[in-house]
């Protein structure tokens, strides 16, 4: 994805609501060392070191959701035992997420307890009742999902089988989403995604593929030929069927199949990625991008997810470092997010560099914008550069600017060696960087006045200075255009 693209979906993400809805899980990780085998057993002896805790399943799309900047009503069924109480707690950890959890004193709150050494998972124990919900727990989830869908942009099943999304459950979300313009995504292992009906997009993984259509899937032209069975034994419009190191594959009704890749991460675990896709996807397809768009978000998320331990969540800084690191060009990786800038800043104080920010349009560099950076430069251990949008660029100098969009503007900042780092924003002015990158010399040109420089007053009231790089004159953008325009 490109760069400039991904940043603003991200950023898009923020504060956009989706409903949660499915079986809900409390995943316990167990770790520890195996150092002998059994001698009552030929099985190994795991010496307990540590345990985590966290949501699984319904829960964790709600997890990862709130990770990448989103709000998430979550509906799922607990029993009446201590691990309902341990998924209450959890629930109203997460800054993000509320809870809507029905009790149910007929079955035990599913619990996946995995035991793990060296990075490989050694044994897993269930504890769940795969009974269809029925009767009055079946009505207030249907109730709650009418109430609770309100401003949703997205509606997410997570069916792993466990008994909670009935064909009652799945009718009351079809007509809220209707009802609220919301896109409907299924996380399906079921033997058939007919069960769904006109739902918008159905995510298996491979394997659920093959099992819900009993067609191999290892190739791509077999993932198309079952894809496309899928599609006739549904009224679905989309399928995305995730393929683990093989990326993930893309059927829309009438549209051909698109396969969707990416370099192979280290895999340490992949417990949990399917819900990373599944928040990445529904968050992005609730605000509003495009399906290809939500598609290579996901493919990214994922990629992030299984690189860490346990039912991981993600968040929108780790993904652009993650897309920054498989840039081929070392300059690249300068471009960096309000977030990251602020991160690089602390470790630059924290090694007692003197940090410099300035900012400018920077349209078509010309020898002005050389001196002057270079001077800049001069006055710091470490430059930072914040570029104007295109809409704020705009803004500023009027119609038929910038001549170059941002992403050009900042790959050649970038490319400079007295640049450290590259930033953009979108403001009026670059008051909030200058807050968040706290530098020690804010940089401006010799045509400013020291009273106009905007952050000023922030920088000289932390012990900084305000610093005017000589003029050059007879070099401006605006002169540049008129000389190739014929102008004098």
């Amino acid at each position: 994805m490109d760069l400039w693209a991904l940043q603003e979906l991200l950023s898009g993400l923020a504060g956009v609501r989706v409903l949660a809805v499915g079986d809900l899980m409390v995943d316990r990780f167990v770790y520890g060392d195996v150092a002998r085998v059994s001698a009552e057993a030929p099985i190994p002896i795991l010496a307990r070191a540590s345990e985590s805790v966290m949501l699984g399943a319904a829960g964790n799309v709600a997890r990862n959701v709130a990770a990448l900047g989103g709000v998430t009503a979550l509906i799922g069924v607990v029993g009446d035992d201590a691990a309902a109480h341990e998924a209450v707690a959890l629930v109203g950890a997460e800054s993000g997420v509320e809870g809507f959890l029905v009790t149910d004193r007929s079955r035990p709150t599913t619990v996946k307890t995995r035991y793990v050494s060296a990075g490989q998972q050694l044994l897993r124990v269930d504890l769940e009742s795969t009974a269809p919900v029925a009767g009055d727990i079946e009505a207030r989830l249907v109730r709650t999902i009418a109430d609770a869908a309100a401003g949703a942009g997205a509606i997410l099943i997570s069916d792993y089988g466990k008994g909670v999304v009935t064909p009652a459950v799945i009718a009351a979300c079809l007509e809220a989403a209707a009802a609220g313009d919301a896109v409907l995504i299924v996380d399906s292992k079921a033997r058939g995604f007919g069960r769904y009906g006109a739902a918008d997009l159905v995510k298996p993984n491979a394997s659920e593929l093959a099992f819900a259509t009993q067609m191999p899937t290892d190739t791509d032209a077999e993932i198309e030929a079952a894809l496309a069975r899928a599609l006739e034994l549904s009224d679905c419009r989309a399928i995305l069927v995730t393929r683990a190191a093989k990326g993930m594959s893309l059927a829309v009704r009438g549209q051909a199949v698109r396969h969707f890749s990416r370099p192979p991460p280290e895999v340490f675990d992949t417990s949990g990625a399917g819900d990373t896709v599944m928040a990445a996807v529904g968050l992005a397809l609730a605000s509003k991008a495009p399906l290809e768009q939500a598609v290579e978000l996901a493919l990214l998320a994922s990629s992030v997810a299984i690189e860490k331990a346990g039912t991981a969540t993600v968040s929108p800084d780790e993904i652009v470092e993650a897309e920054l690191s498989a840039h081929r060009e070392p300059f690249e990786a300068k471009i960096a997010t309000p977030a990251r800038m602020a991160r690089e800043a602390d470790r630059w104080r924290e090694r007692g560099l003197k940090i410099g920010f300035t900012n400018g349009c920077f349209d078509i560099l010309h020898p002005g914008h050389i001196a002057y950076l270079a001077k800049a430069r001069s006055w710091c251990d470490r430059l930072i550069v914040a570029v104007n949008s295109d809409r704020s660029a705009r803004a500023l100098k009027g119609e038929g600017r910038p001549v170059n969009d941002l992403e050009a503007r900042a790959l050649v900042l970038a490319g400079l060696a007295f640049v450290d780092l590259v930033v953009s924003f979108d403001d009026e002015t670059p008051l909030a960087l200058i807050e968040a990158a706290r530098p020690d010399v804010l940089v401006k040109g010799g045509d400013y006045s020291l009273d106009g420089v905007v952050g000023r007053e922030v920088v000289e009231a932390r012990g900084g200075e305000v610093r005017l790089a000589p003029y050059v004159e007879g070099h401006s953008t605006t002169e540049t255009l008129r000389r190739a325009a014929g102008e004098r």
